[in-house]
């Protein structure tokens, strides 16, 4: 390791990681109980809007029914199909499980910090860390939107891509902290990477999403509504969409200062606007053609596929230009 690195937070940002892949997994475990045995929760509905949802194990009330009025059966099917009363213990399931994902961030966080602080530069110039913050900033973007919409349906499905995500770079793209290339000593690693990875965090959360809409069926009953997962799949692009889109004009103008001009067809460049490309015709179907349900959840998850393998395909089968992100 070399002499500039300090290899005690160096080691301690290792072990941070580690702890965080423990917790979301116990926080994991958690969602997982609660949506298995406990009632589920009004799901992802904005304060602002006017036509509250009032969910229940059976389906959504709607808006003009109170919630006395929902039968026994909330299926709809009898009263031997009524809702049973959840065991008293799954009451704290999904409390302990936010706050165990409460704790997971913070790990993620501090061993973030004790990276950039190990090696005296931001600490996203290889896989290993970018994959490392892109997961913090998934988990992030999940605990806002729990705050914000009241989501925490798909804690078990963020905490769990989370936990894989850093058991992945623990195992197949660690590299020793240290030094970076020079054309990573730049003011624009925290401008253009830092966009990157918030957007991407995003587009993780609309991605776990999109792939919850497409398999859940009718009988899904402890799943939210397709509806719901529909509209946080939306959220989170429209609000990464515009993060992405900077990200890549940064990308191009960091180009120009590294490399001498704006774009040269490397296969990173190529993908990041093939990704902005399949999220603006989703968003662009959504808007102008009126595409819901299927088909447009379909165009989001191309979009997601296109995210994935330039975050993570270009480099390991690829190369290019950004052959320096140092996958062993």
């Amino acid at each position: 390791m070399p002499a500039e690195v300090d290899a005690g937070l160096a080691t301690l940002s290792d072990q941070l990681i580690l702890a965080t892949v423990l917790l979301y997994i116990f926080a994991m475990i958690g969602y997982a109980l609660n949506l298995a045995f406990g009632q589920t929760q009004t799901q992802a509905e904005s304060p602002s809007t006017s036509e509250p949802v009032l969910a229940t194990v059976g389906g959504a009330v709607s808006s003009g029914s109170s919630a006395s009025s929902v039968p026994a059966s909330a299926s709809g099917e009898g009263g031997d199909r009524a809702e049973k009363t959840p065991p008293a213990w799954t009451v704290w399931a999904g409390p302990i499980a936010v706050g165990l994902t409460w704790l997971g961030w913070a790990g993620n966080l501090a061993s973030i910090l004790t990276r950039g602080l190990a090696v005296d530069r931001w600490p996203w110039g290889n896989m290993y860390e970018f994959v490392v913050a892109m997961c913090f900033t998934a988990v992030s973007a999940f605990l806002f939107m729990h705050l914000r919409y009241r989501v925490r349906f798909l804690g078990a499905f963020v905490t769990v891509a989370a936990a894989l995500g850093l058991g992945f770079a623990v195992l197949y793209l660690h590299v020793q902290a240290g030094p970076v290339v020079p054309a990573l000593n730049s003011y624009w690693v925290a401008i253009h990477v830092t966009a990157a990875i918030i957007a991407s965090g995003l587009f993780i959360v609309a991605g776990v999403s999109g792939i919850l809409f497409m398999v859940r069926k009718d009988t899904a009953v402890r799943l939210p509504s397709r509806q719901d997962l529909e509209r946080v799949a939306h959220r989170a692009i429209v609000i990464g969409f515009p993060i992405w889109t900077f990200a890549v004009i940064a990308g191009a103008l960091w180009a120009d200062k590294a490399w001498g001009r704006y774009w040269g067809w490397d296969p990173k460049e190529i993908w990041a606007f093939i990704t902005w490309i399949a999220y603006a015709a989703y968003l662009h179907a959504r808007a102008t053609a009126g595409w819901k349900g299927k088909a447009a959840m379909i165009v989001q998850l191309i979009a997601f596929g296109c995210l994935l393998f330039n975050l993570v395909g270009v480099n390991i089968f690829l190369g290019g230009l950004h052959s320096y992100a140092e996958v062993p």
